[in-house]
């Protein structure tokens, strides 16, 4: 999404680097990703910087994860591409239980066959306790990508 106007911030406070980055003549480019439906409705679709590309094909965790979220034994998860060699980069679902519920990563990934494309369905699920957080309760990806990123093969 890119937009200029008068009501579009001028910059970042106090981060130089970032503002140049974010505008080109002008033209602030939010990192977001839309698309427009045919009544000229525009949608938010996921991050940039968090949609992936596997096999030539862009993934866009939030869609995924949304798929994820519909199976009873989910309480929260998050989706992120992971190095590998055959694809590029594939999807890494890290995922919470609900309490007292016990699913194994494989009933997980069975879940989401035949609601979204095979080349969207992750190819490895990490368990854990807790997703990591802001005190507001924003995801943060990029502790996601340190913890679990790495390649493929290397799945916990």
């Amino acid at each position: 999404m890119v937009m200029r106007g008068p009501n579009v911030t001028s910059g970042y406070w106090r981060l130089p680097a970032e503002t140049a980055a974010a505008f080109t003549d002008d033209w602030f480019h939010s990192g977001d990703i839309a698309v427009v439906d045919d009544e000229g409705y525009v949608t938010i679709v996921d991050r940039l910087k968090d949609m992936f590309i596997s096999g030539g094909e862009n993934v866009y965790p939030v869609e995924v994860e949304k798929y994820l979220h519909e199976n009873p034994a989910v309480a929260d998860c998050a989706v992120i591409g992971v190095p590998d060699d055959m694809w590029g980069e594939v999807g890494r679902a890290v995922v919470v239980l609900r309490p007292d519920v016990s699913a194994t990563p494989e009933a997980i990934l069975a879940g989401l066959a035949g609601n979204i494309a095979n080349y969207k369905i992750p190819k490895s699920v990490v368990l854990v306790d807790a997703l990591p957080r802001t005190a507001t309760g924003k995801l943060l990806r990029a502790k996601l990508r340190e913890s679990y990123g790495e390649h493929q093969g290397e799945a916990r």
